[in-house]
């Protein structure tokens, strides 16, 4: 927990603060709403997001009637303290259209640069796995089934400990993105998401207890 002086910020003349609400596992922007001094400390207090609607005119707790809660992991306030950046882990769809997000209509994708996420890899080898285009060699992964997948994963792993034993940067960077790529092949036919395994490794408390003896004298 850390004390912050809700004073410092800087709501507008009606009382309101935007808040960008952002996915804690796919860093994806769900929404932007409003937030007034009442509705931030309601949030603080359950760590659940509390809106204010401007054309309601009235405090809405997200997910209380729908169920999409959106529980809180923090609150950023930008350089001027006028606006804030929510991460959230998320029960449901953010938009009251039943998308993840509400930012769905994609106006511009530049040719020559790519934006590349490991979701979007999932989601690209997902679609593969649905429309199975000739040719593709995600595609012959798939259709050989989980335990053709499963000796190239092995394969991969000896892959990278050789690379790695040999104390050979680039081909072990080389070998794990192979080894990744394999995985992901492996998540999908078992029908594992990125957010699944997300959550695994976000539940573990990995501390080192280990504790030296000191021998009695």
């Amino acid at each position: 927990m850390i004390n912050f002086d809700i004073d410092k910020l800087r709501f507008n003349s009606r009382g309101l603060i935007p808040a960008v609400v952002v996915d804690s596992i796919t860093k994806k922007v769900l929404t932007v709403a409003y937030m007034n001094r009442e509705s931030l400390e309601i949030s603080i207090e359950k760590e659940l997001t509390c809106f204010y609607s401007r054309s309601r005119q009235k405090l809405w707790l997200k997910g209380e009637t729908s169920g999409n809660y959106q529980h809180i992991v923090s609150i950023t306030a930008d350089c001027d303290y006028d606006a804030l950046t929510i991460v959230v882990e998320k029960d449901g769809p953010a938009c009251h259209k039943g998308t993840d997000s509400c930012f769905t209509h994609n106006l511009f994708q530049s040719d020559s640069r790519q934006e590349f996420t490991i979701e979007g890899l999932y989601d690209l080898l997902k679609g593969r796995k649905e429309q199975m285009p000739e040719g593709s060699y995600t595609t012959y992964l798939f259709q050989k089934g989980l335990d053709k997948i499963l000796k190239k994963v092995g394969e991969e792993c000896t892959e990278v400990i050789i690379a790695a034993k040999a104390d050979d940067k680039k081909e072990t960077v080389y070998e794990i993105a192979d080894l990744m790529y394999h995985v992901m092949v492996l998540m999908n036919q078992m029908g594992i998401t990125v957010e699944d395994v997300h959550r695994e490794i976000a539940s573990r408390n990995i501390i080192d207890h280990k504790v030296k003896q000191e021998k009695m004298t």
